[in-house]
Parts: structure tokens; sequence; C-alpha cells
């Protein structure tokens, strides 16, 4: 197929403008991010914490997170991926948008000072504590078809088909299923846009903490990542710890690191 001396401007003028609106969302930006959170930093306030739950290799749970809560995924017994979907609590129509929470900080690098965006321009999460800075945006969880090229035919759980039962006990159905997030999966593009896993990228004791911005009902997934080298299906057994967090200050990390947050925190306001 020739391409047109019109559609190569029309290329040229996209990419000119996407590089434009970039500059004037990164000028309020802080020139740097905070670095990784200690392994051993940050403890759970005590009398904080709410409930506390195992999620076993390969298997799924969910849980109703009010605003000011806090959900901390951790990985007590080594390398582990925990794919997240999320609903706005009585409104099954608003759901985590992994797509705009990329496109709106202009980043698919997720860490401390980050936010998640719903499919309405609220904010859900903010990532007040990650101990990686290493989580993927862009693939998604495994399916029975990527468990089928990575491990060959045999009956191993993977996290669609969680997020089906999961969706299937909270009263909904598969189409409100959005694609997920996965913490703790060190998934980069490279210059051709090629997706490549930094291996080394997460250890025993990482964890994340997620501060509801709204009422949520989450749904979490403990299965290995589709681009995960690891040849055999043994996914160790993860922790998810729901507690009161601090509120959040005035100059909030979260809520002040991006115009793009602040607009966001304004819909949510609303």
């Amino acid at each position: 197929m020739t391409v047109t001396e019109d559609t190569l401007l029309f290329i040229e003028e996209n990419k000119r403008r996407y590089a434009e609106l970039k500059a004037a969302g990164q000028k309020h930006a802080p020139k740097a991010l905070p670095g990784p959170t200690p392994r051993d930093g940050s403890p759970i306030p005590e009398g904080a914490v709410l409930h506390a739950e195992t999620i076993p290799g390969g298997w799924y749970w969910s849980t109703p997170l009010k605003a000011g809560e806090a959900l901390r995924i951790r990985l007590p017994h080594g390398p582990a991926a925990v794919s997240m979907i999320a609903w706005a609590a009585g409104d099954k129509s608003e759901r985590l948008n992994y797509a705009d929470t990329v496109k709106v900080q202009w980043t698919s690098a997720l860490g401390k000072g980050r936010v998640l965006f719903s499919d309405m321009g609220r904010v859900m999460f903010s990532l007040i504590e990650d101990t990686t800075g290493f989580h993927d945006a862009l693939v998604g969880g495994s399916t029975a078809a990527s468990n089928r090229a990575r491990y060959g035919e045999k009956a191993l759980r993977n996290t669609r088909d969680n997020f089906i039962l999961a969706a299937g006990k909270l009263g909904y159905d598969k189409r409100d299923i959005p694609p997920a997030l996965t913490f703790f999966a060190p998934v980069r593009t490279d210059a051709d846009g090629v997706f490549h896993w930094l291996e080394g990228k997460r250890q025993t004791g990482d964890f994340v903490d997620l501060r509801a911005e709204m009422d949520l009902v989450v749904a979490l997934s403990n299965c290995p990542h589709p681009l995960d080298p690891e040849p055999d299906y043994a996914p160790p057994a993860v922790e998810a710890i729901r507690f009161r967090a601090p509120a959040p200050a005035a100059d909030d990390l979260c809520r002040t690191a991006t115009i793009e947050a602040v607009r966001g925190f304004e819909n949510n306001a609303r």
C-alpha cells in the first residue's frame, strides 16, 4: 500500500499536536516523582487494619472499599503478579480504565504519586506507596489461550476466567468486566513498540498501597502474567490488606502531581 503525501502530513500533524498537549500537561508535574518505597518502610498504623486476606496462587478475591480506605497488595512469599479490576460501588457502568489512566498521565510507568482513572474521568485510586514502580498497564491479565501458549494443554486457572467468576458472584455480567491492570509485572516497550519483561524488578516483600478515592468494588486475581518467562505455573500466595488510610494533606502528591489529576479530583468533587 502506498502512503500518500496527505496521509504523511496528517500523521505528522497528529504527532505535533500530541507533543504539544504532552508538554502542556507535563509542565505542571514535578520534575521527578519520588523513588520506590523501602520494602521495610511504611508500616500500616496500629489499629488501622480492617481485613486481611491471603489469595492462593491461581485464585481471586473481591472486596468493597470505601473512600478513604486503602488496599495493600503484598508479596510475602516471592514474586507474583496481581491483576485488578474495579467498579464504582452501586454503578457498574463506571469502571477502572487503564487506557485513560495511561493516556491522561502521559505514561504507562505507574508508581507512587500516580492515580488510576475511571472511564468517566474520575480518580478511583491513588498510589500512595509502591516498592517497585514496575506494573503493567498495557498487556492485561492471563487467559486460557495465553496459559496454553505458555504451559501447554493443562487445566490451569487464569485471570480472565477468575474475573468472570468474581463478576458473577457480585451480580455483574461478562460485559461489565474491564481490561485488567497488573501489579508487579515489569513490562516495558522498546522504541519499536515491542513488549519486554524486565526480570529482577520484583522481590519478596514488595507491596503497593492503593487509597480509594470513591466507594469501590475491587476484584484481584493472583495468576502469572502472560509475559512471565518462568516455565512452571507456580504462583505463590499473596496478601491483600484493607486498612484505614491516613487522610491526605492539602499538598498530597497524588492530588497535585499533574493538572490532569487535579481535574480528576475536581470531577470526584462534583
